[in-house]
């Protein structure tokens, strides 16, 4: 028997690069997608067997290269993680913004699972869907981010039904907060709003286990748990803390524009 194949987007860095090595202790072959070949060559070099794919997700081409790549090798689960991360205050966001966000977190995981239901189908494989906490709470000054990732769980709860009679899982991982270098984008606002960030080797381990079990959801382990199951009970709880949040001065300060923005 041949060893399962994963295709892993965003794979250059994070938690895209800790679910690789992943994949790796686990036995499966490897490719690594993303827009750099720099920081996919990086992962690679951790990895026993892995193809460094460089393709653009968000275009027609990089999905064809994708494509035309898997029809050689087969495909067992297709992890969707390549994302961005952008924060701040609503009026600080731009129209090229709000659609490289959607090109990217929404319309980008749509077409690539598309564009491979066919030897997903085959290896009556998997589609990962790496969602967030954002798209079960949304949060403030994170409007565009949490659309993005209330979109992402819509879709892999809609697929997982779609797909089922062909025989492919979906499943839909949410996250807490991650040390990686998307978290740049709103690291002013973190201290402001007390989060925490978890280590992507331990966010991989713990997805890991879902992916391995073919679950439909995983929840964080946390106490953000909690506060998922207040939000669908009683959202007024969670509308009352998040707007005080709104409103504490730190947190509105860091939430501004940049005004040397270009």
């Amino acid at each position: 028997m041949t060893r399962p194949t994963v295709l892993i987007t965003g794979a250059g860095s994070g938690i895209g690069r800790a679910l690789a090595q992943q994949a790796n202790a686990h036995g499966h072959r490897i490719i690594l997608v993303g827009r750099r070949p720099e920081p996919l060559a990086h992962t690679a070099n951790t990895l026993r067997d892995a193809l460094v794919l460089p393709a653009d997700v968000t275009t027609p081409e990089g999905r064809a290269a994708i494509a035309a790549a898997v029809a050689q090798t087969g495909l067992d689960i297709l992890i969707h993680n390549a994302g961005t991360v952008p924060s701040g205050a609503l009026e600080g966001l731009s129209d090229p913004d709000i659609t490289a966000l959607l090109a990217l977190n929404v319309a980008a995981p749509l077409a690539l699972t598309r564009d491979l239901l066919v030897p997903l189908s085959t290896s009556k494989g998997q589609v990962v869907m790496v969602g967030s906490v954002f798209g079960e709470i949304a949060f403030p000054y994170f409007a565009a981010y949490s659309a993005s990732k209330f979109a992402l769980r819509g879709m892999a709860d809609a697929l997982r039904r779609e797909l089922a009679p062909r025989g492919i899982a979906v499943t839909h991982l949410a996250p807490r907060g991650t040390r990686t270098n998307a978290a740049q984008g709103f690291q002013s606002l973190v201290g402001p709003m007390a989060m925490t960030l978890d280590d992507p080797d331990a966010v991989a381990a713990r997805a890991w286990r879902a992916i391995a079990a073919r679950r439909p959801n995983q929840m964080p382990a946390s106490r953000e748990r909690l506060f998922i199951a207040l939000q669908r009970l009683r959202p007024a709880l969670i509308d009352r803390a998040l707007i005080r949040l709104a409103r504490d001065p730190a947190v509105a300060a860091a939430a501004q524009p940049d005004i040397s923005r270009p």
